[in-house]
C-alpha cells in the first residue's frame, strides 16, 4: 500500500506506540484530554494495516446517537484523504483499503444501549468509550467473545465515574500488567501530567469545581464521590481493609437482612452482620417464594441469627412461609417496610433513609465489609437531600437503578435491613473479655456506657408495630 497521510498530528505519540504493543488497554484520562480523537485515529490506522480479509473494527459509545455525535464526524474528517474510502451514513460505517485488499476493512459506530447489534459479529479491534456508563454484560457477554475468533484487540477509554465496569477493568489491567502479562496495559492521565489545558485553566477549574468533582473529572480519581452522595467511596474502601477483632464480635448477636427480588433481573439477597463484621452476601436469582424460604431456612441454620429482617415490599410471601417454619425457634422474623415512618421521624423521611444512614455511621465507626465489587458500587450510588422539615431523604430507587444501568441496589438494601433492629452485646461475656483484653478500667467504662445507653430515651423497641407472633 502506498504511503497515505491523514490530517492528524498525534498529541500523544507515546500513547499510540503503547496501544499498538498491547492487546487490551484501559486508558483513564481527564476531561478535554482528547480521548476520542486519539482513539478514532488509532482505529483508522489499525484498519488500514489489517492483514486479515474483511477486517471489521468498531467504535462503541454508551448510546448510538451519542457515539454518532461524538465520533462519526471525526471518523469522516480524519479519513478524508484516504483513496477508495466509502461512507455509509445509514449504517454509520466507513470502508477503507487495507494491507489485505483495496476494500479490506470496515469501521462501524455502535451504541452499548443496543448490545444485540453487536452479537454474531467478529471484531479485529474495538474502542469502548465512556465505559463507566456501560453494563458489564456488554464487555463480558458480547464484545469479548467477538474478539476471540481473530485475536482482536480492545481499547477502553473514559473518565472515572465511581465504582463500575471501568474502574474494575482499570484495576484488572493494572494488576495483570504488574504480574508481567504483556496483553494488558493500564494508563492514567490526570490533568497534572498533560499539557492538554493551560495551567491557568486548570487553576480556574480547581477553584470553581468542588473538590470531589475536580478529583474525579480532572485528577482521574476513582475514589472521588459526588458531593451529595450519602456513603463515600473512601469510606467503603476503608471498610474493606478495616481490621476487626473477630473474637470480640462473637459477643454480638447475628442479624440477617433479606431483600427479596422485585423483578426478573433483580436478585434475592441474604446479608448477615455480627457487630462490626459483615459476612459475604448470598445472592439468589429466579427462585420462587418457596425456594427462597427453603434457602433462607438453611441459611438461618448456618449463621444462627437472633433477628431476620425481611423487606415487606416483595417479601410478604417469604415472610409468611418462614414464620411458619420458625414458629418454635428462638429466631425473630421482622417485617420491615422501607417506605414506612422512620423510628426517628424528626430526622429521616422514612425507614429506608434511616437504615442507609445507619450503614454510613457503622462504616465510620469501623465496620468491616466484604470485598465485593457490586456492593461497593451500590453503596456509593445513592445521593441524598433534605426535605422542607430538614429530614434526610434518599434518592429514589428507580433513579438509582437507571444510573446503575438497570441494576437494583439489592445487596446494599439487604445490608441496610440488618440495621432495622437495635441489638446489644452479651454483657455477661463481653465485659470480662474486655477486661482481659483492654484492662478492668476500660471494661468498666464500656459497661457503664452500655447501661446508660440502655436506660436512655435513645433506645427503641425493635418490635414496635409488629404483631405478637413476631416476638
Amino acid at each position: 500500500m502506498a504511503r497515505i497521510e491523514i490530517p492528524y498530528t498525534p498529541r500523544y505519540p507515546d500513547v499510540h506506540k503503547a496501544l499498538e504493543s498491547h492487546r487490551f488497554t484501559v486508558l483513564v484520562a481527564h476531561r478535554r484530554f482528547g480521548k476520542t480523537v486519539l482513539s478514532v485515529n488509532h482505529l483508522i490506522k489499525q484498519a488500514m494495516l489489517c492483514t486479515k480479509p474483511r477486517g471489521l473494527f468498531a467504535y462503541v459509545g454508551p448510546l448510538r446517537n451519542q457515539a454518532k455525535a461524538v465520533a462519526w464526524n471525526y471518523l469522516k474528517h480524519y479519513s478524508v484523504t484516504i483513496p477508495l474510502r466509502k461512507i455509509n451514513e445509514g449504517e454509520l460505517s466507513i470502508s477503507l483499503p487495507s494491507n489485505a485488499s483495496p476494500s479490506g476493512s470496515v469501521i462501524r459506530i455502535f451504541g452499548a444501549d443496543n448490545p444485540d447489534a453487536l452479537r454474531g459479529l467478529y471484531f479485529d479491534g474495538i474502542i469502548l468509550d465512556e465505559v463507566a456508563q456501560m453494563k458489564p454484560e456488554v464487555w463480558f457477554e458480547t464484545v469479548q467473545p467477538a474478539l476471540s475468533d481473530r485475536h482482536g484487540w480492545a481499547l477502553f477509554i473514559g473518565t472515572p465515574k465511581g465504582i463500575n465496569l471501568f474502574s474494575d477493568l482499570y484495576e484488572q489491567a493494572a494488576e495483570r500488567e504488574a504480574k508481567g502479562d504483556a496483553n494488558w496495559l493500564a494508563l492514567s492521565f490526570p490533568v497534572t501530567e498533560t499539557n492538554a489545558l493551560p495551567a491557568s485553566e486548570v487553576e480556574r477549574l480547581k477553584s470553581e469545581l468542588s473538590e470531589n468533582t475536580f478529583r474525579q473529572e480532572m485528577l482521574c480519581d476513582f475514589s472521588a464521590s459526588c458531593d451529595n452522595v450519602l456513603i463515600l467511596i473512601d469510606e467503603v474502601n476503608a471498610a474493606i481493609a478495616a481490621p476487626v477483632d473477630l473474637e470480640m464480635q462473637q459477643n454480638w448477636p447475628v442479624v440477617v437482612g433479606v431483600d427479596v427480588a422485585r423483578f426478573g433481573d433483580d436478585a434475592t439477597v441474604f446479608f448477615a452482620r455480627r457487630g462490626m463484621y459483615a459476612y459475604e452476601p448470598v445472592v439468589l436469582t429466579h427462585l420462587s417464594n418457596n425456594d427462597v424460604a427453603n434457602r433462607l431456612m438453611a441459611y438461618i441454620a448456618e449463621v444462627k441469627p437472633l433477628y431476620v429482617c425481611i423487606d415487606q415490599g416483595q417479601g410478604t410471601g417469604v415472610i409468611d412461609l418462614v414464620r411458619g417454619l420458625t414458629a418454635t425457634s428462638p429466631v425473630h422474623i421482622i417485617e420491615v417496610p422501607f417506605g414506612s415512618q422512620a423510628l426517628k421521624a424528626e430526622m429521616f423521611v422514612n425507614r429506608r433513609a434511616e437504615m442507609w444512614t445507619s450503614i454510613r455511621d457503622w462504616l465510620r465507626g469501623g465496620g468491616r465489609l466484604p470485598n465485593n465489587t457490586a456492593l461497593k458500587s451500590e453503596l456509593t450510588a445513592p445521593t441524598y437531600e433534605y426535605d422542607a422539615r430538614g429530614r434526610i431523604k434518599l434518592e429514589a430507587k428507580e433513579t438509582i437503578k437507571q444510573r446503575l444501568d438497570g441494576r437494583s441496589t439489592d445487596l446494599a438494601d439487604a445490608l441496610a435491613l440488618t440495621f432495622a433492629v437495635q441489638v446489644y452485646p452479651d454483657r455477661d461475656s463481653l465485659f470480662p473479655a474486655w477486661g482481659e483484653k483492654y484492662g478492668v478500667k476500660a471494661a468498666s467504662k464500656m459497661r457503664n456506657f452500655v447501661l446508660d445507653y440502655e436506660a436512655s430515651d435513645e433506645r427503641w423497641d425493635p418490635f414496635a408495630g409488629q404483631a405478637n407472633h413476631d416476638r
